[in-house]
């Protein structure tokens, strides 16, 4: 059996890797069509070997049609999702617009897969942020061993998460370092990114954080746990694609850094590369294009009475965002849909 698909925002970095990720995992698509703003109406996207031309998103009609994937950010989808939603079309929404809504499922499907099942309060399923999604991918299989008290984050996000103009201006202005006359001022960030670091990612918010560290801290309570304790600093990297997170992790329970290599080896999504040797360790350059989260770096806190320290890398267009909103689908498809007859 197949489904009838919607991309939303098909020309935008999400929106075009949705796509290569639904026809690479030969997603059972009996009909898809592709969905943009008025200003790219015409533009045409790859779909394995086919290529389609967008369509309005604004006089579509989403009646008939069985899910739509949204990467069109908050505000439009504000105003898109519940029509869709009304017309029987279930969203998997990429923005952050639903991911605290209580009525509406955040899901990581190698971590709460059973969630997708709520999701008919609202015919929408959100998908989580991009440093959140990778980081629970690890944490869910050692927390139901051992129990996870709290984690201390850091992240080293790639520009690409900003968008496509994000990624001209890093590419700008690290052209414009070694061309004279060709300097490039900051437009996107706030400060220059090329040759630098940015410890602000999104709004301040009154306590000092801004709103990505936020978000990490309520998303992985949603969806691993609500006692988890989650502190989180997130920084902007001179890094194309590619999301990368320094993790201490507090146990109830003593974990043997061993025992915990061989379970993250043996869990979903996950690809253990720990050597303690030069090179032993993934980048994010070397993650580009891959469906794993890559973990390395795994060795025992000395400082606390049960902790760990690992590093996290994966790239943020796939798991972060087109790759887990491609997941949250075939497990609709799978506990849902496919059972409907």
């Amino acid at each position: 059996m197949g489904y009838k698909v919607v991309v939303c925002g098909a020309t935008g970095n999400v929106g075009r890797e949705m796509l290569n990720i639904l026809a690479e995992r030969q997603f059972p698509v009996d009909e898809i069509t592709v969905l943009a703003s008025r200003r790219s109406l015409g533009t045409e996207v790859s779909f394995g070997d086919k290529t389609l031309k967008t369509k309005d998103l604004d006089t579509f009609d989403f009646n008939g049609w069985d899910m739509a994937f949204f990467a069109i950010g908050g505000e439009a989808t504000k105003k898109y999702a519940p029509i869709a939603a009304k017309a029987g079309c279930v969203v998997i929404d990429n923005s952050s617009l639903y991911r605290y809504d209580p009525e509406v499922p955040l899901v990581v499907p190698e971590v709460n897969p059973e969630a997708v099942d709520g999701f008919a309060k609202k015919n929408i399923i959100a998908n989580p942020n991009c440093s959140t999604a990778q980081m629970v991918v690890a944490l869910k299989p050692l927390h139901d061993r051992a129990r996870i008290k709290r984690v201390v984050v850091s992240t080293y996000q790639s520009v690409s998460g900003s968008g496509k103009d994000a990624m001209d201006e890093l590419w700008d202005q690290t052209k414009g370092m070694f061309v004279p006359g060709q300097e490039k001022e900051p437009n996107v960030y706030p400060k220059q990114i090329a040759f630098n670091v940015i410890p602000h990612i999104d709004v301040f918010m009154e306590d000092g954080s801004t709103k990505e560290e936020w978000k990490m801290v309520a998303e992985t309570k949603k969806i691993v746990d609500p006692a988890i304790k989650v502190t989180a600093t997130c920084v902007r990297v001179p890094v194309f694609v590619g999301h990368s997170e320094s993790v201490n992790i507090e146990f109830e329970e003593f974990l043997d850094e061993d025992e915990a290599r061989e379970i993250l080896r043996t869990a979903p999504g996950l690809l253990v590369v720990d050597k303690r040797e030069d090179g032993g360790y993934v980048t994010p350059v070397e993650c580009v294009g891959d469906f794993a989260t890559f973990i390395s770096r795994i060795r025992q806190d000395s400082t606390i009475e049960n902790g760990l320290n690992l590093w996290c890398v994966s790239d943020n267009l796939r798991k972060g965002a087109a790759l887990n909103a491609v997941q949250i689908a075939e497990t609709l498809v799978e506990r849902v849909l496919s059972k409907r007859g």
